[in-house]
This record gives structure tokens, C-alpha cells and sequence, in this order.
């Protein structure tokens, strides 16, 4: 090894949870052992990335961008292998999709380790046979290389080994993880929403389907007129913005929902605390940082039987996980956890409780050191 420390490149295109995840691990990473440096996007972030100490740590920006672009995505691997050339890292890992894509190929050049966590496949995003098979085939091609997969759940493990093609020897878990939430902090926005009330965070997309929710919202009104749901993140890339607005206006929900395009995390935090439970609909997660917090806020939650939600939900102990194409259920259970205080109270405590053993940074980052050291030797 060439360094005292680790050296780390760390590759993505900086977004949502993936930026979320990155932050958290850079801010925990012990620095007296690890270095790190940050590859990512022109327009993706502009704060800046810092480590335990909050210390600013070097960053580089190319083209890395989510949608696929021969001619920019070209560059950003030109870009990348440069960078990597004058950084001269003793491992490489690369997050999201795209970041996982040009840093498997960029490893090549070099000779090292290399981690990629999905947070999701790119492949589950497509909404029609060619496109997956498109996505899943680069996937597969990847696979081949010298790299190896660092998993943000069982689920995407799982997923990594039986869909994608890696051999178990090359699939890691280090699962999502944040720190506890001690303090709820106030709302830096006017609250204009009842006291009583479920939330969620998800921007109107495939992956999310809040369709599906405003669906179940609406039979649960049936019941309980007086219904209301927070959903936070809708401004930031959502494709189906209209539909769910159109789908409101349909089952006149207007004033049985409160969109917030943009919230301060802060602000999510706060929201949850004060909900009633917490609830998903998506088709697929990695491992979902919105849940996580809900656990740290010991929420009970309903969610569909998805990747990253089954991961964090056990059914029955601290919520219910159910089949998407059963709404009646979601009504159900909706229902009776607002009618039920003690029952929401000790899935609550549960969720709690797993939070502290198994999603809690300050205990999980000695994990992912010793990941990442046992590779840089090991290599």
C-alpha cells in the first residue's frame, strides 16, 4: 500500500439518497485513516464534501450526468481516469448508477479494488422489456470486470447475485446507515397542514409510484373523511407530476394533501416525527433513507414488499409490508394503525429499536472500514 491512509476515489452522480449516503459515510470515515476525494457531476451538487473533522476534501467535476449522452458520458470517463491518474487512490468506490458504470471501466486502467453500490439498479427504473434488457445487459457485461458490488441492502444483494450474475465472493453488504436523531429540529417553513396526518417522501416517478398512494388515500377518505397526507420531495425530477395532480383533482383530495416541492432534511425530520405513521408505495429501493429516519424516529410504517422496504420493515413488528396490487389492504392497515395508539406505539418502539442495532452510523461505519481495508491489503 503506498499510503499511511487509505486512499478512496469516490465516483457518482450526486443526488438524493446517493448524496445522502456519500455525505454520511465521508463525515463518519475515520480520518485518520482515510483519504478521500469525490469524482461527480457539473450540475448534480454544489456543496461541498467534508469529512469527519469538516474538513473540505478535494472534488473534481465532469459530465456525469443521469441520463445516458454518448458524447458527455465519453468525456466524463476521459475526465475520471485523468483524475484518477494525478489522485492515484488505493480503491475506488462508485455509487449510483452512472458513477458505477464509468468507474468500472475507469478501474480498468488502474489495477485496484473496486466497490460499486447501485442504491437501486439502474435496469428497475425501465418501464418497458427493451430498456431493462438494455440497462441489465451493461449490467451484466460490468459484472465481468475486477470489480465488486458494496450493497446497500440484503434485497439489492440478493438482486446483484441471482439478476445481475456476480458470484457471492464478489457481493458486500454495507447497509445504509445514519445518525441517531436526538433532536427534533423546527420547521423552517409554515406549517399548513393539520396536526393529525401520514406522510411519505418520493417525487411522482415510476420507482416511487405515487399513484398508487393517491389511490389508496382516496379509499381510505372514504373512511375517514378527514385524511390528510404530507408527501415531500415532489419538485426535484418527477416525471409524473401531472398524472398525480390529475389523479388529486379526480378523487378530490385537494384538501386531503399537502405536496412540498422542496423540503430541508431538517424539515423531513420534523414532518415525520410529528406523522401518524409512514408510508411507501415504490416498485423497488437500495435501502431508503426516509424509512431509515422513520425507524430513528420510531415510527410504525406501511409499505409495499419491495426491495429496501423489506429490508427495514418487518410485518407485523414494526408495520406491515404488503402486495402493491392489493389496495384494500393498504386501506386496512392504514385504518387500524390510526385507531390504534398502543399497537402504533410498540411497532414504533420495535422500529426503534432496530434502528439503534443495525442502521446507526456510529456503529455500522467500523464496518465499512473494515471493508475497505481487508480489500486494499487483500489486493
Amino acid at each position: 500500500m503506498k499510503n499511511a491512509k487509505i486512499k478512496v476515489a469516490h465516483i457518482l452522480h450526486s443526488v438524493g439518497g446517493v448524496d445522502v449516503s456519500l455525505r454520511l459515510i465521508l463525515g463518519n470515515l475515520d480520518h485518520n485513516h482515510f483519504e478521500n476525494f469525490v469524482i461527480h457531476g457539473q450540475t448534480d451538487t454544489n456543496l461541498e464534501f467534508k469529512d469527519q473533522n469538516g474538513k473540505t476534501l478535494p472534488t473534481f467535476q465532469t459530465s456525469i450526468s443521469r441520463n445516458i449522452n454518448l458524447i458527455k458520458d465519453l468525456k466524463a470517463l476521459l475526465d475520471i481516469v485523468q483524475f484518477l491518474k494525478k489522485e492515484r487512490p488505493d480503491l475506488i468506490h462508485c455509487h449510483s448508477a452512472k458513477g458505477g458504470i464509468l468507474g468500472k471501466i475507469s478501474s480498468f486502467f488502474f489495477g485496484i479494488p473496486c466497490f460499486h453500490t447501485p442504491q437501486a439498479y439502474s435496469y428497475l427504473s425501465a418501464e418497458n422489456k427493451l430498456k431493462k434488457g438494455l440497462f441489465l445487459g451493461v449490467e451484466k457485461f460490468l459484472s465481468h470486470f475486477n470489480n465488486k458490488i458494496l450493497a446497500s441492502s440484503n434485497s439489492e444483494k440478493n438482486r446483484a447475485i441471482k439478476e445481475v450474475g456476480y458470484k457471492k465472493n464478489k457481493v458486500l453488504v454495507f447497509s445504509n446507515s445514519i445518525l441517531p436523531i436526538n433532536n427534533i429540529p423546527k420547521l423552517s417553513i409554515p406549517k399548513t397542514w393539520p396536526d393529525d396526518y401520514i406522510c411519505s417522501v418520493g417525487r411522482p416517478s415510476f420507482q416511487k409510484n405515487i399513484e398508487l398512494m393517491i389511490e389508496i388515500l382516496a379509499k381510505v377518505k372514504n373512511k375517514k373523511p378527514d385524511i390528510h397526507l404530507v408527501l415531500m420531495g415532489v419538485g426535484f425530477h418527477s416525471p409524473n407530476l401531472s398524472i398525480v395532480k390529475e389523479l388529486i383533482e379526480k378523487h378530490r383530495l385537494k384538501n386531503n394533501i399537502t405536496l412540498l416541492e422542496w423540503t430541508q432534511r431538517e424539515d423531513i425530520f420534523n414532518i415525520v416525527a410529528h406523522s401518524k405513521l409512514y408510508i411507501s408505495t415504490a416498485r423497488y429501493e437500495g435501502l431508503p433513507y426516509s424509512i431509515i429516519e422513520s425507524l430513528a424516529l420510531s415510527k410504525a410504517c406501511v409499505v409495499t414488499d419491495a426491495d429496501g422496504n423489506r429490508d427495514l420493515i418487518e410485518n407485523k413488528k414494526n408495520g406491515y409490508v404488503l402486495n402493491p396490487n392489493e389496495t384494500d389492504s393498504f386501506v386496512d392497515k392504514v385504518l387500524e394503525l390510526l385507531q390504534n395508539d398502543k399497537l402504533r406505539d410498540s411497532f414504533g418502539i420495535y422500529s426503534k429499536s432496530k434502528f439503534e442495532s443495525e442502521f446507526n452510523i456510529l456503529k455500522t461505519i467500523q464496518n465499512l472500514e473494515s471493508i475497505y481495508t481487508h480489500e486494499v491489503n487483500s489486493y
